[in-house]
C-alpha cells in the first residue's frame, strides 16, 4: 500500500513538473508601445499595445533587447525594457532580470526584403523612459512654424516616441519664444516636452 502510494505521489510530482515546464511566461507592458513585425524599429508596426496589457512572452534574442510576444491578439516584437514579469512576488523589468527569471532565447530569420536587426537595439542604446500621465495639449500653429524654421539636431533614442514618455536627462531642449513647453527632435520626429517632468506632451506627425 505504501509502495503504491509512493508511486502515485511520484507520478503526481512528475506531472506537476511537466506542467510547470510548459507554463507560458506572462508579462505586462509598462509603456504604450508598437508591436513590430520584426526585431527592430525598421520593421513595420502590427499594432499598438497599451500600457498594462498582458502579453505571453516567447523569449528574447540573445544579445539584443528585442523579445517576441503575443499581446492583445497581435504577435510580434517589443523591447525587453518595456516588459515586466512577476518574480518572487515583485514586478521586475525583463531586460534587467533575464537570467534570474529564465527568459528563453529565440531567433529571427527574415524572409522579407527588410534589413535584419543588429544585435544591439536601434536607433540607439539609450531608451526613452516609461510613459507617465500628462495633460493633453494642442499647440498653436506658431509653434510648428518656429520648429520648421529652427529644425535643430535630431537625437537618436531607442523605444517608441509617444506622448508621456520620459526623455533622458542628457538630451537638451530648445526654448520656444513665449511658450511654456520646450522642443527637441527625437528619431527625426519633432516633439514638445514639459521641461519640469521631461515628459513628451505632443508628437508632430
Amino acid at each position: 500500500m505504501t509502495l503504491k502510494r509512493n508511486i502515485l505521489l511520484a507520478g503526481a510530482v512528475l506531472m506537476a513538473s511537466a506542467g510547470l515546464a510548459q507554463a507560458e511566461m506572462m508579462a505586462t507592458t509598462v509603456n504604450d508601445l508598437n508591436v513590430r513585425a520584426g526585431p527592430g524599429p525598421q520593421y513595420p508596426s502590427v499594432g499598438l499595445a497599451t500600457r498594462g496589457s498582458t502579453a505571453v512572452l516567447d523569449g528574447c534574442i540573445e544579445g539584443s533587447r528585442w523579445c517576441r510576444v503575443d499581446v492583445n491578439g497581435m504577435r510580434g516584437w517589443v523591447y525587453a525594457d518595456y516588459l515586466q514579469v512577476d518574480h518572487g512576488g515583485s514586478s521586475v523589468i525583463v531586460e534587467q532580470h533575464r537570467t534570474e527569471i529564465g527568459v528563453p532565447s529565440v531567433t529571427y530569420e527574415s524572409t522579407a526584403s527588410v534589413v535584419p536587426a543588429e544585435p544591439q537595439p536601434a536607433p540607439g542604446d539609450e531608451l526613452l523612459g516609461p510613459v507617465g500621465s500628462v495633460e493633453t495639449i494642442t499647440p498653436p500653429e506658431t509653434v510648428r512654424t518656429y520648429i520648421d524654421t529652427n529644425p535643430g539636431e535630431t537625437v537618436q533614442l531607442g523605444g517608441d516616441v509617444v506622448v508621456g514618455a520620459e526623455v533622458p536627462a542628457d538630451v537638451t531642449f530648445q526654448t520656444i519664444p513665449d511658450y511654456e513647453y520646450r522642443y527637441t527632435r527625437i528619431n527625426d520626429r519633432p516633439v514638445l516636452v514639459d521641461p519640469g517632468t521631461r515628459r513628451i506632451v505632443y508628437v508632430y506627425q
